[in-house]
């Protein structure tokens, strides 16, 4: 009967060493997604030198947690691990995106081709947003150009036809960002609009003032 106790014993150890783990990848998953949160939010305002170092920091971050993580397949396919690195991923296309850089890819972020397409289609929303402030300050092709990037990562996005166990339930922030295109669409064009008709007027009153 010693044989009981034993394996009781042996189980009691990794579920000690599991709990561990699963403690210090949630503590390193909200650190994570604090990093990549900082990154974009540095990124709309332009300083794209605190954005990098925020995201070197994201890097080892998440580098940390998937190296624990990984003694534990459930763990590591847990949705806190793979949330934190669809975060990862967003912040690091949105970079790409607003600065024009080349993207980088799952292979190059180190994460599952599930949690980056994600990623991908949560930056229409801040693309959105990139696009918003550019027509607030009257950049209508940086505007235009984010409406573009927004209809390209759409496109792509639909061809994915997978269930939603394989995709994490892309099908659902595809069909969110349709919506975030279609009203970003309806923005760029009447701010486009309204600035082709304040320069037709200008142009009207200089001809006027000529004559």
């Amino acid at each position: 009967m010693n044989q009981i106790h034993t394996i009781v014993q042996d189980i009691n150890q990794n579920f000690l060493a599991k709990s561990e783990v699963r403690d210090d990848t949630l503590k390193l998953s909200r650190e994570l997604i604090r990093f990549c949160a900082n990154a974009i939010r540095a990124t709309h305002r332009g300083e794209a030198e605190q954005a990098a170092d925020l995201l070197a920091s994201a890097e080892q971050i998440a580098a940390e947690m998937v190296k624990g993580a990984g003694r534990f397949s459930d763990i590591y396919h847990a949705g806190y691990t793979q949330d934190a690195l669809k975060e990862f991923a967003e912040a690091n296309l949105t970079r790409a995106f607003i600065l024009e850089q080349p993207l980088p890819t799952p292979q190059s972020l180190h994460i599952e081709n599930a949690a980056y397409i994600n990623g991908m289609a949560e930056t229409v929303g801040e693309l959105r947003r990139y696009a918003l402030d550019a027509l607030r300050r009257g950049d209508m092709a940086a505007g235009e150009r984010a409406l573009n990037l927004m209809d390209e990562i759409y496109t792509a996005l639909i061809t994915v036809d997978f269930p939603a166990a394989i995709t994490r339930d892309l099908r659902r922030k595809t069909d969110i960002a349709r919506g975030i295109l279609e009203r970003t669409r309806g923005d760029v064009t009447t701010a486009v609009r309204q600035e082709a008709m304040k320069k037709a007027l200008a142009a009207f009153e200089d001809r006027l003032s000529v004559d």
